[in-house]
């Protein structure tokens, strides 16, 4: 029994910091739960190599399989340079994409912000690296390997220029002509997987034999691509 106004007050204090710890365990808990997705691989591409039906085609294929998850409320955006010319202007995959925070299907971090993506403390591996599903990719040690990933870019996320990876080359051959060539020309992919080479890099590792969906297949890929949500 509380003898005293000291002992009284000292008690309901201690309730009332009890309750604010768990008022807060609960925001801390619930905000964690409701972290929507941000961050996808395309569980499939649209089917011709690298003819994505050019940036705005692949920004579309991304945002129809967010829709099919119920995340189509978002504004979604393919991991993809694109090079000046034919009347295209240069684009960096790192500036289309938003600022982040991104988190998979499966509510997992994988960057809070450009910079971190584009660090190794980034979480993108096999494991984390998932499709609008919440599934696994292949990859190397999987039959067929998927593990190399459409990007047209260098390890910062911006057009390459010459030579910057090994077999890459400027503009259109690193793009598969603006991901409008399901034939001629090459693209730069990354390994989501960080398999198959000393610096292998979810963005950048190495070029492409061609643009058509055969190569790709044949050199462990499948025409996918990474997609953010850019709001």
């Amino acid at each position: 029994m509380l003898t005293n106004n000291n002992q009284r007050g000292t008690y309901m204090k201690m309730v009332k910091y009890i309750f604010v710890a768990i008022g807060l365990s609960l925001v801390a808990m619930t905000s964690f739960a409701q972290q929507p997705m941000s961050f996808f691989i395309t569980s499939e591409g649209p089917g011709d190599g690298g003819n994505l039906g050019g940036l705005a085609g692949a920004d579309a294929h991304c945002q129809q399989l967010a829709a099919a998850v119920g995340r189509g409320d978002a504004t979604w955006r393919a991991y993809l340079s694109q090079a000046a010319g034919g009347g295209a202007a240069a684009v960096n995959a790192r500036d289309r994409i938003g600022n982040g925070p991104w988190y998979n299907a499966n509510g997992v971090y994988i960057a809070w912000d450009i910079d971190g993506l584009h660090e190794d403390r980034n979480n993108i591996r096999k494991p984390t690296a998932v499709d609008e599903n919440g599934n696994e990719i292949a990859g190397a040690g999987d039959s067929p390997n998927r593990h190399d990933i459409l990007t047209g870019s260098n390890s910062a996320g911006n057009l390459p220029d010459g030579g910057f990876v090994p077999g890459g080359g400027p503009g259109f051959t690193t793009t598969c002509s603006n991901w409008t060539s399901g034939d001629a020309g090459n693209a730069i992919v990354g390994h989501h997987d960080r398999l198959g080479g000393p610096s292998a890099s979810w963005n950048a590792v190495h070029s492409t034999r061609s643009c058509s969906q055969e190569d790709l297949e044949s050199t462990g890929g499948d025409g996918l691509f990474y997609c953010f949500a850019a709001d």
